[in-house]
């Protein structure tokens, strides 16, 4: 196999498992949003110890300890992926997986906008015409739904608020994870030894509970693992087409499998998100450059 295949391979992989996860997480049946999202944490710091040392990166990920300024960034993206983690997790379990998706959808076009803002970059012709259709499928959905809609939104700034913070970081995703994930320790162990004290824990219930809650680790690092080893072997600007296919997924699940509401409305408003996407897409691959901001996903 090629090494452009061998990326194509892993790319799939990741965005496909991340697509997926909505059913992961419905699968933990009624356990608190919170409760699995510090269990992702927990297990997922275990699965980043496991795979540094395999790949004897150990030393390279805790420098970043040693670093004021990289620490305290570190943080503050600790803390934007907890909120990310949250808004998502919480999403699947009261069965707005749809509205999710169009975060992820909609992220690509708000890392735009945070180049323009933050990044004092220009925007090009094709990403104009892109965000302005966007804005016109936000008005649709906030009319459909009554107000602006929160979740999608959520996610879409807090990924890309860490996806411009981790830009400057010098970490890889792996690393970051670790740090990021032991940073947020402290209030995860806490929460979950509350849980236990009080006995209002789903962990212990049952063994495949138990064993989904701590499957959380797997399901949120070999993702990444398959997607560093796509950014390593496809030029970016596939990778970044290659993201659309996690919402995608997300949406298909909340629609077949939810039964998730879709009123005209709703489809208008994601119809003028999926042409405002078409429009990045060639603008991303007509310039043969893709940036890193927003393309893994949570």
């Amino acid at each position: 196999m090629t090494r452009y295949r061998t990326g194509l391979v892993y790319g799939v992989a990741a965005y496909v498992i991340w697509g997926l996860l909505p059913l992961y997480w419905g699968a933990l049946g009624e356990t608190r949003a919170f409760e699995i999202i510090s269990h992702r944490a927990v297990w997922s710091l275990l699965v980043c110890f496991i795979a540094l040392a395999f790949r004897k990166e150990f030393r390279s990920a805790f420098k970043a300890l040693k670093n004021p300024r990289t620490l305290a960034l570190l943080a503050l993206t600790s803390g934007l992926l907890s909120a990310n983690w949250a808004i998502y997790i919480w999403s699947v379990t009261v069965n707005r997986v749809v509205e999710a998706s169009l975060g992820y959808y909609i992220t690509p076009l708000v890392n735009v906008a945070f180049g323009v803002f933050m990044l004092r970059e220009k925007m090009r012709p094709l990403q104009w015409a892109a965000v302005s259709v966007a804005a016109i499928g936000v008005a649709a959905l906030t009319f459909d739904f009554g107000h602006l809609p929160w979740i999608a939104i959520g996610l879409a700034v807090s990924w890309g608020l860490y996806s411009v913070i981790k830009k400057s970081l010098p970490v890889t995703a792996l690393q970051g994870l670790t740090v990021e994930t032991l940073i947020a320790m402290f209030p995860t162990l806490t929460y979950l030894s509350m849980l236990q004290v009080n006995g209002d824990a789903a962990f212990g219930n049952s063994l495949w509970l138990s064993l989904g809650l701590a499957g959380a680790g797997i399901m949120t690092v070999a993702p990444l693992l398959f997607f560093n080893g796509s950014t390593v072997r496809l030029p970016l600007s596939v990778v970044g087409l290659l993201q659309y296919i996690t919402p995608t997924i997300m949406f298909i699940i909340g629609v077949t499998v939810n039964g998730e509401a879709m009123p005209l409305a709703r489809w208008i408003g994601f119809f003028a998100i999926w042409v405002a996407l078409i429009f990045l897409g060639s603008d991303l691959w007509k310039s043969g450059r893709a940036s890193n901001q927003g393309i893994a996903q949570s």
